[in-house]
C-alpha cells in the first residue's frame, strides 16, 4: 500500500494538466470563432442605418437652429423642423431606391453574362446562383426613410412644448448631442470599432453643422435682408 501512494500522487498532476488543456482549448476555439466573424458583413446596413439617423438628426436640428437664429417664436421652428423631416425622409428614400435599383440592375446584368459563359462551357449549374442575394430597392428605401425620420423626430418633439426661446435652443443642442453620442456608440459596438473615436467624430460633426447653420443664418438675418 505504501508503494502505491507515490503513483497516485504522480497521476493527479497529469489529470489536472489535461483539464487545463481542455479548458484552454475551449477558450481558444471560442476566441477563434469570434475572431473569424466577418464584421464587414454588417458594414452596408450599418452604414445606411447610422447615416440615415445621423443625417435626420443633424439636418433637422441644424434647420431648427437656423430658424431660431432669426425667429424667437416656436411655430416657425416647428414648421421648419417638420418640413425638414418630410423632405429629408422622402429624399433619402428616393435616393436609396434609385441607388439600390442601379446596383440590382448591374448585378443582374453580370449574372446574365456569367450564365451565358457557363452555358457556352456546357455547365448549367450556375443558372439560379445568387438570385436570393439580390438587393431589394423597396426595403432599402423604407429603411432609409425610417432611419432619417427616427433621428429627425428627436429635436422636433423634444422642443415642441418649450416656450422659452433660449431654453428651446439649448434643448435642441442637448438632445442632438446625446443622440449623436448614442448613434456613435451603437455604430462602434455593432462594428467592433473604437467607441470614443466614433462618438467624438459624430459629435464634432454635428456641432459644426448646427453652429455653422446658426451663425450664417444669424449673420444674414442681422444684415437686414428683406424677403
Amino acid at each position: 500500500m505504501a508503494a502505491q501512494r507515490p503513483l497516485e500522487h504522480q497521476q493527479r498532476p497529469s489529470v489536472e494538466i489535461s483539464s487545463i488543456h481542455v479548458n484552454d482549448h475551449e477558450k481558444n476555439q471560442h476566441q477563434l470563432q469570434e475572431n473569424e466573424f466577418d464584421y464587414s458583413q454588417r458594414a452596408q446596413w450599418l452604414r445606411a442605418a447610422v447615416l440615415g439617423a445621423n443625417d435626420g438628426l443633424v439636418s433637422v436640428a441644424s434647420l431648427m437652429m437656423g430658424i431660431g437664429a432669426v425667429k424667437k417664436e416656436i411655430k416657425p421652428m416647428l414648421l421648419a423642423g417638420f418640413a425638414g423631416l418630410v423632405a429629408g425622409a422622402c429624399s433619402m428614400a428616393i435616393g436609396e431606391f434609385v441607388s439600390v435599383y442601379t446596383q440590382r440592375d448591374i448585378e443582374i446584368a453580370q449574372m446574365k453574362r456569367d450564365q451565358e459563359r457557363a452555358q457556352a462551357r456546357g455547365d448549367d449549374s450556375e443558372e439560379e446562383n445568387g438570385r436570393e442575394e439580390l438587393p431589394n430597392p423597396a426595403q432599402a428605401a423604407m429603411a432609409s426613410a425610417l432611419a432619417f425620420s427616427a433621428g429627425a423626430v428627436v429635436p422636433l418633439v423634444g422642443s415642441a412644448f418649450i416656450r422659452d426661446y433660449r431654453v428651446r435652443l439649448g434643448v435642441v443642442v442637448a438632445l442632438a448631442s446625446m443622440m449623436l453620442v448614442a448613434f456613435g456608440t451603437a455604430g462602434a459596438v455593432l462594428g467592433r470599432t473604437p467607441i470614443v473615436k466614433s462618438c467624438v467624430r459624430v459629435l464634432i460633426g454635428g456641432w459644426m453643422a448646427m453652429a455653422l447653420t446658426f451663425g450664417l443664418t444669424k449673420l444674414i438675418g442681422s444684415g437686414g435682408l428683406e424677403m
